[in-house]
């Protein structure tokens, strides 16, 4: 379905074909018009579906830009989330002239404050920050009409059901409310019932949630094995843009290190890093400035980042809904992709609970040997050998080249420029990377009923959540006094490392 036939105002159907938008995604085709409607919906999506129209053209169509008071409000899990969605709303606002503000933690306060005395249309923000500003009577929310809650089940799997009620409370009943979620446990649906009014909802087809563009494959392996392993696997698959899931922080750290020692262009992001600097690796990442990209599941939930070709689970992850979030980086606008699951023996039975969600089987692929993937280094390294020439450009060169082949062999010479770009096996830096304990043995199954976010693991984890990424009111507090946030201590990280639900670390 065309954009023209959703009924939306000119100007956003004008802001939809600059972004390059054409055809509806099945999630904006479902939801659009039950929004346009008035109507409150709960949309099923996975990242990267194209949910952030699907709920904000609504919005911004519905929205009366010479009103200058807060019209729509959009909670967001995470920071990276929420910042994203305020720049896709502002794309799409844009000839409308919406202001659209965006508030979380780890930010200045007193500057959000400032830009929320300008009295934007939209506000999107995290739970703790908003919770913050609605204390300080900086955020008032009388005036909003439409209430958008985006990735419901990571909220609630970051223990801030609680913080969500308080916002809701300060919404006015009479409103419109979307709400969008990956999975669709008992929860979600009790938000549905106790703060929606008779809610419509749409499901992507299974089909669209099993990534069926993808080719998947695991390679079994031992912990120590999977580095070198990998790296040989870039050799010979030669990926162009690629994704890494670690399970810890300090494993992120460690890959992207090593990678970097070998040559690599990467970087690593997870929550320990400031702002800005996620945001600037990020950057990198979108324009191609960094070919390789470590992180925990936290760190890129919500980012939508395209043109990747490669996934590469390191860690397997323990929740099974999280791996079609991961493998879903890749693959997208009808592209294929390739994901690669590392997985350790006594860990199969999380490959065999991922594949019975997925309905398709992984293909085992044996790890390239050291001769493999020297001859995948030979290869990109004639490529772009071949690259340069046609460039050309050599004229000033040949007078030393002459003097050169006085005193070597053109096949010598060829050589010496092969051995340059090219990684000899032999000589490559040594990594290590410190050994993870492994996911539980056997647990696997039990551990993923429906949605399984109510069992006693995920209880104590969720506290371990609720404690460390509440967007951390002592935090923002302490920003006040002294002007930047509080660093967040690494000591807490021992404890979030082996129990993982729904993508979580």
């Amino acid at each position: 379905m065309k954009f023209k036939e959703l009924d939306l105002s000119q100007g956003l159907l004008d802001a939809v074909q600059k972004i390059g938008f054409e055809e509806a995604t099945p999630i904006q085709e479902e939801t659009i018009p039950l929004a346009m409607e008035e109507k409150d919906v709960i949309g099923q999506a996975q990242t990267g579906t194209g949910k952030t129209a699907a709920f904000g053209l609504p919005m911004l169509d519905k929205i009366d830009p010479k009103k200058r008071q807060i019209q729509g409000l959009v909670i967001a899990p995470t920071r990276e989330l929420a910042i994203q969605t305020q720049e896709e709303l502002f794309r799409l606002g844009k000839e409308k002239k919406i202001q659209v503000q965006a508030v979380y933690g780890g930010a200045d306060i007193g500057r959000q404050i400032r830009q929320l005395k300008d009295n934007p249309h939209i506000v999107v923000g995290t739970p703790g920050r908003m919770l913050d500003h609605i204390n300080r009577r900086t955020l008032k929310l009388a005036t909003v009409e439409t209430l958008v809650l985006d990735e419901a089940d990571e909220m609630l799997n970051m223990g801030f059901l609680e913080d969500i009620e308080k916002i809701i409370a300060q919404v006015p009943e009479k409103r419109q409310t979307l709400l969008f979620s990956a999975t669709m446990p008992k929860e979600i649906k009790t938000i549905g019932v106790k703060f929606m009014k008779d809610p419509h909802h749409v499901r992507i087809k299974a089909k669209e949630m099993t990534a069926d563009s993808i080719d998947q494959y695991y390679v079994k392996a031992k912990d120590y094995e999977k580095f070198d392993i990998m790296t040989r696997l870039f050799d010979v698959q030669l990926p162009e843009l690629t994704l890494i899931f670690a399970r810890t922080k300090r494993r992120v750290d460690e890959i992207a290190n090593g990678l970097e020692a070998r040559g690599y262009k990467a970087e690593g992001i997870h929550g320990d890093l400031s702002q800005q600097k996620r945001m600037s690796i990020l950057r990198s990442f979108k324009n191609s400035q960094l070919d390789i990209l470590v992180a925990t599941d936290v760190a890129a939930r919500g980012l939508d980042i395209s043109g990747v070709t490669h996934v590469y689970n390191y860690d397997i992850p323990q929740d099974p809904d999280s791996y079609v979030h991961r493998i879903g980086r890749t693959g997208r606008a009808g592209k294929s992709g390739v994901s690669v699951t590392f997985v350790t023996p006594n860990e199969m039975n999380y490959l065999h609970v991922i594949e019975n969600l997925t309905k398709k089987r992984m293909t085992p692929m044996r790890p390239p040997s050291d001769k493999e993937a020297f001859e995948g280094q030979i290869s990109q390294a004639v490529e772009l050998i071949d690259e340069k020439m046609a460039e050309n450009g050599l004229d000033k060169y040949n007078k030393d080249a002459d003097e050169l082949l006085k005193h070597y062999s053109a096949q010598d010479l060829a050589a010496l420029l092969l051995k340059t770009l090219a990684k000899d096996p032999a000589e490559v830096v040594p990594v290590k990377i410190t050994p993870e304990r492994p996911l539980p043995k056997g647990k696997s199954n039990k551990g993923h009923r429906k949605n399984d976010s109510r069992n006693r693991n995920n209880k104590n984890y969720n506290q371990n959540r609720r404690k460390n990424n509440k967007d951390d009111h002592k935090n923002n507090h302490q920003s006040n006094k002294n002007g930047s946030p509080k660093k967040s201590r690494r000591g807490n990280e021992k404890k979030q490392d082996f129990v993982i639900h729904n993508g979580q670390n």
